[in-house]
């Protein structure tokens, strides 16, 4: 549990830890959250927040979302921009798994027309999107076409008949972030994610189907806005990332960071998961090349899972895809480092902004969004556990104090060995069947692990970040059913 003894209250729900907290600081640190979401926080998120703070080239401050939790270098929830002269880029600040995401779809059912379907819906989702450990997807695709992929990203799988064209208008980075150079990759992440493409992956990833239920639409306006139109309106949901390819990929440069780092930069840090190079070194750009690779490949492998999904829905109700309506919302990414302006004490600075756990949120007006949601602000997917619920939410214009930044799930409230000890996967699958939500898992343990009470209030989450004015609640989704990793 955090004490707030070292935190400053500048509001109801933005905390501050004094560059004179700790020696090194170049910052200070914020918490976005409630107060009782600060207090519940691990002791460890003031360490790794304060760590980050530390770090050559860090603008403004160094930040943590409502969901914010202990993670590798960064906490879950750390957000932190680096001038692009004198700033560093760190994979501790992005995560092993690169461009974990999220991706809503829409449907023209109801939940009573998908209700005597359910189960048979789930079971084929199971079949059709690989889940688990080392799973591996029915694109059966070569090494050579797998570096092709990782370059190119979704817009290839649309090419090669995996999806619609309008995914990429309403995919972040269309699909593709630019610069991605896979020579710069090695052999062994090829290895490890070249028949990995349409899998879900194991953890906390999941394919759920989801109610938009009328009581829980927050905003009408904006709901309508991105598709939700009609009461009890069934979407889809699913969080998954790069796999083993965005793992390897992290792996091998945080190696090659903590050769370099002191000897040859002369950067000393607190934490060795921090380790990092200058952003404009030759070391620091062949990461940046590297992991748009990885950012790239979780594109293509979200775009493929949105394929499969297709399939089963148009098998199962003997219809189109495109009649049965499913539409995606929008694709965001929450593990990245990207260039992006800001305006920083009235001026416009291009910034490498690292989000690790934490959400793009963009406000109105963005150059960057589709023109659909140029008007409305970016819409914004946060995953909730499978038995509480998601949220759709919305950037707001003033989301530029974070950085357009916002919480990415609801954060993890116990370790997953501790959720093994208190939870029985079988009981809890019996139990959530019992209350209307049918799942499917690879292993009851690893239900265990995602037990609902393992989790945050995802209200209270969101709640905080509508209160901070960094993100704008739209509608609650309720779970019905649910594929998990």
């Amino acid at each position: 549990m955090t004490s707030l003894a070292n935190l400053k209250r500048i509001s109801d729900t933005v905390w501050e830890v004094p560059t004179s907290h700790k020696k090194g600081m170049l910052v200070p640190a914020r918490i976005y959250a409630t107060r009782k979401l600060v207090e519940e926080m691990d002791e460890g998120v003031i360490d790794q927040v304060t760590n980050v703070a530390t770090l050559p080239g860090i603008v403004d401050y160094s930040f943590c979302m409502p969901d914010g939790h202990w993670g590798y270098g960064f906490p879950i929830g750390g957000v932190a921009a680096m001038d692009t002269r004198e700033g560093v880029i760190s994979p501790g600040g992005i995560g092993f798994d690169v461009n974990c995401g999220m991706r809503l779809v829409l449907t023209n059912l109801t939940y009573d027309e998908v209700r005597p379907h359910l189960k048979t819906l789930v079971d084929q989702l199971y079949l059709r999107v690989p889940a688990g450990v080392g799973c591996t997807g029915f694109l059966k695709i070569s090494k050579s076409e797998f570096r092709t992929v990782v370059e190119q990203g979704a817009p290839w799988c649309v090419k090669n008949g995996y999806g619609w064209h309008e995914d990429l208008e309403l995919t972040e980075e269309y699909g593709c972030i630019s610069g991605a150079d896979v020579t710069k990759v090695s052999d062994k992440a090829v290895d490890r994610g070249y028949k990995q493409i349409g899998t879900l992956g194991s953890g906390n990833h999941y394919l759920e189907i989801q109610v938009a239920k009328p009581e829980n639409i927050m905003d009408h306006k904006l709901a309508r806005a991105f598709g939700i139109t009609m009461p009890n309106q069934v979407v889809l949901m699913f969080h998954c990332g790069s796999r083993g390819f965005g793992h390897q990929v992290a792996t091998d440069y945080l190696q090659i960071f903590l050769r370099v780092m002191e000897s040859k930069y002369g950067i000393r840090i607190l934490d060795r998961e921090l380790a990092c190079a200058p952003f404009r070194s030759p070391e620091g750009q062949d990461y940046f090349a590297a992991m748009k690779c990885a950012i790239n490949m979780s594109f293509a492998n979200r775009q493929v899972i949105l394929h499969r999904i297709r399939e089963v829905f148009a098998d199962v109700f003997h219809r189109d895809p495109h009649d049965l309506g499913l539409h995606q919302v929008y694709d965001v990414a929450h593990n990245t480092a990207k260039l992006e302006k800001h305006l920083v004490h009235g001026e416009m600075r291009e910034l490498l902004v690292h989000r690790k756990g934490a959400t793009r949120a963009f406000g109105p007006g963005r150059r960057e969004l589709p023109e659909v949601y140029r008007q409305t602000g970016q819409p914004v997917i946060l995953g909730g556990s499978m038995e509480t619920g998601s949220y759709l939410l919305c950037g707001v214009e003033g989301g530029s104090a974070t950085f357009f930044s916002t919480a990415h799930g609801s954060g993890r409230a116990m370790s997953r060995r501790q959720a093994k000890k208190t939870f029985r996967g079988k009981q809890l699958q019996e139990e959530m069947e019992a209350r209307g939500i049918y799942v499917r898992s690879v292993s009851y343990s690893g239900l265990a692990e995602e037990a609902g009470p393992a989790y945050k209030d995802i209200d209270e989450v969101v709640l905080a970040t509508e209160m901070a004015g960094i993100s704008r609640r739209v509608a609650r989704l309720v779970p019905i059913g649910n594929v998990k990793g």
